[in-house]
């Protein structure tokens, strides 16, 4: 757990802020008029069961959801009070990158090649080689691929991967990291350096995580939010929200009455 929430000045306005947030699939409502807000430098965990809509909404807040057939939403994502539905998405995921569930190397591409890829598409001048060395140290790779770095990404093991991918989110320098699940589909040892690095990333970035897993949510997030069938049911630091929920349903789901 945390000791200690991130100080935020008092003039400082939240990074993100979400207002009345609603999102579909076709006819069906996946989001549920969601407003809430993510402070600078800190870590949001976004629990609750399977089919409760974190993943949608996460990804409504770097329009990654609008890519979807048939999909729409509607109300405001605010980064820095700037509407990200008035911007161009291709600019948007620079400031707001995304890790998924699973690590998605780049197959063909090198280990180096993987980490400048986003930075090859948007024709970004730049050292590339200082920004590949940087953002591997900062994933705590370097060393486990510096003599790697012209092999394929797929010869990586699945943490190794994951972190890789991490890599590559930090290469354009965001502002905000959504990553959705990002050790799920990862072992012990990996998934708790993931965790290790989320914890230090969070000193340069405003981090958003889904996870089902509640340990996790407790030891990596300053604040957790719980949302049930759609809706945010509460909201609040995460020692208040595992120890003293404030809602029936938040205490049912975190003593394992139902998930």
């Amino acid at each position: 757990m945390n000791a200690h929430l991130p100080k935020v000045e008092a003039a400082e306005r939240p990074k993100l802020e979400v207002q009345h947030l609603d999102a579909w699939f076709g006819a069906t409502r996946a989001v549920k008029d969601i407003s809430i807000s993510v402070e600078p430098r800190s870590v949001l965990a976004i629990i609750g069961p399977s089919g409760c809509g974190k993943s949608t909404f996460v990804r409504c807040l770097n329009r990654m959801h609008e890519l979807t057939p048939g999909a729409r939403s509607e109300g405001k994502v605010l980064v820095d009070g700037e509407d990200v539905y008035g911007v161009d998405p291709v600019y948007l995921r620079r400031r707001v990158g995304m890790v998924f569930q699973r690590p998605n190397v780049f197959p063909t591409m090198s280990v180096r090649d993987n980490v400048v890829a986003g930075l090859r598409l948007n024709r970004v001048r730049a050292d590339y080689e200082a920004i590949m060395e940087r953002t591997l140290r900062q994933t705590a790779l370097w060393d486990e691929v510096k003599d790697r770095l012209d092999d394929s990404a797929v010869g990586l093991s699945g943490g190794q991967q994951q972190r890789l991918c991490i890599a590559r989110a930090l290469a354009v320098e965001p502002e905000v990291l959504l990553m959705d699940e990002p050790a799920s589909a990862l072992d012990p040892i990996a998934t708790a350096k993931i965790e290790e690095l989320i914890d230090e990333l969070k000193e340069l970035y405003t981090i958003v995580i889904v996870t089902h897993n509640m340990q996790q949510a407790i030891r990596v997030s300053d604040f957790t939010a719980f949302f049930y069938l759609g809706e945010l049911v509460e909201h609040g630091a995460t020692q208040q929200v595992f120890t003293r929920p404030q809602k029936r349903e938040t205490e049912d789901y975190v003593t394992g009455k139902f998930g």
